[in-house]
C-alpha cells in the first residue's frame, strides 16, 4: 500500500515510548527519524506568545509533519478541587492549541472506583467532561475518550466502571457533544474481547486518536497487565492488521501512536528506542490492504 493511499499518520508521542523530550526536541526527533506527526504539548505551548506559537506551528508544517493529539491538561479523575483548578486553566491551554492549529485532545477513563458506584461515577464524568468538552469546542478542539479494557484493571477496586467500547458510546451519548469521540487502543480493544465488527460501528468522525501495540505471549486475555505490553507486531497476540484495516476502511485521518509501555524498550538508548519503534509501526502499517 502506498503511503499516499492512507490518511492516518504514524505519530511520535515521546512519553509513551519512554523518551524524554521538550516540544522542540520532539519535533526534531519526529522529523529526523521519519515519523509523520508529533504530539503537541499544551502546557508548554500555553507559556508562549501567540507569535511564538505560530512560529512553532509553521516549523512543524515546514518539516512536513502534522500535529498528533494533545493530552488533556485537566485532572478530572480525582478530587473536585483538582478538577476545578485544571478547568480554570483549560481556556488558556485550549487557546494555545487552537493558535498552533491543533484539533485533537485525548484522555483516558479510569475503569474502576473505590467509593463511587457506576451510576455516581457516570454522572460525575458527564458533569466534568461536559464542562471540559464545552471549553474545547469553543476553541475548535475535539476530545477523545479512551476506555481501559483489562480485567485486572477494572476489577482492581470495589466498583467497576467503563471498560468497553459500548459503554464509552453510552458516555459520549450522555455528553451530547459533537466534538467528543474515541481514543481507540488496540490493547484495550483486545483486552475488552472486542472484534472488527465493534470497530465497524464507528466512523472517522467519531475517532479522535489511536494507540497501537501488541500483547505478551503466554497469558490469557484476562491475565494481561495494562503496563506490560509489546510493540506492534512483536508477538502477533493482537491482530494489529485487522485493527488497522478497520480504521483504513473508515478512512480514519488522524494520528496513530505506539504505546507499548515496555520495560525492555525503555532501557535502550534514545536513538534505538525511536528507530526500533518506527520500524515496528511501519511493519504494522504494511499490513494495511488498499
Amino acid at each position: 500500500m502506498s503511503q499516499k493511499s492512507r490518511k492516518m499518520t504514524i505519530a511520535l508521542t515521546p512519553g509513551s515510548i519512554g523518551v524524554k523530550a521538550t516540544q522542540a526536541e520532539a519535533i526534531e526527533l519526529a522529523h529526523y527519524y521519519g515519523y509523520e506527526s508529533v504530539e503537541p504539548f499544551a502546557t508548554y505551548l500555553s507559556t508562549l506568545s501567540e507569535s511564538e506559537i505560530r512560529k512553532t506551528a509553521d516549523h512543524v508544517q515546514s518539516l512536513s509533519l502534522q500535529w498528533a493529539a494533545a493530552g488533556l491538561p485537566v485532572e478530572f479523575r480525582q478530587s473536585e478541587e483538582q478538577f476545578q483548578e485544571g478547568l480554570k486553566m483549560l481556556p488558556k491551554h485550549a487557546r494555545a492549541l487552537q493558535v498552533a492549529g491543533v484539533t485533537r485532545v485525548g484522555t483516558w477513563i479510569r475503569p474502576t472506583h473505590d467509593t463511587l458506584t457506576y451510576r455516581q461515577n457516570f454522572d460525575q464524568h458527564v458533569r466534568r467532561l461536559g464542562a471540559v468538552a464545552q471549553i474545547l469546542e469553543d476553541h475548535g478542539l475535539r476530545l477523545g475518550l479512551e476506555y481501559v479494557g483489562p480485567k485486572l484493571s477494572w476489577s482492581a477496586q470495589r466498583y467497576p466502571f467503563i471498560h468497553t467500547l459500548a459503554e464509552t458510546k453510552e458516555l459520549i451519548a450522555a455528553l451530547g457533544r459533537k466534538n467528543v469521540g474515541f481514543v481507540l487502543d488496540s490493547w484495550h480493544w483486545y483486552t475488552a474481547k472486542e472484534s472488527v465488527a465493534d470497530l465497524e460501528t464507528l466512523s472517522n468522525a467519531q475517532v479522535v486518536s489511536v494507540d497501537l501495540n501488541d500483547a505478551p505471549r503466554g497469558l490469557s486475555i484476562d491475565q494481561q497487565v495494562d503496563n506490560q505490553r509489546e510493540l506492534p507486531c512483536a508477538t502477533g497476540v493482537i491482530d494489529v492488521g485487522a485493527f488497522l484495516n478497520a480504521l483504513y476502511r473508515m478512512e480514519y485521518d488522524g494520528p496513530v501512536r505506539p504505546e507499548p509501555f515496555n520495560a525492555a524498550l525503555r532501557q535502550l538508548p534514545k536513538d534505538q528506542i525511536l528507530s526500533t519503534t518506527l520500524e515496528a509501526m511501519q511493519k504494522a502499517f504494511a499490513l494495511i490492504k488498499s
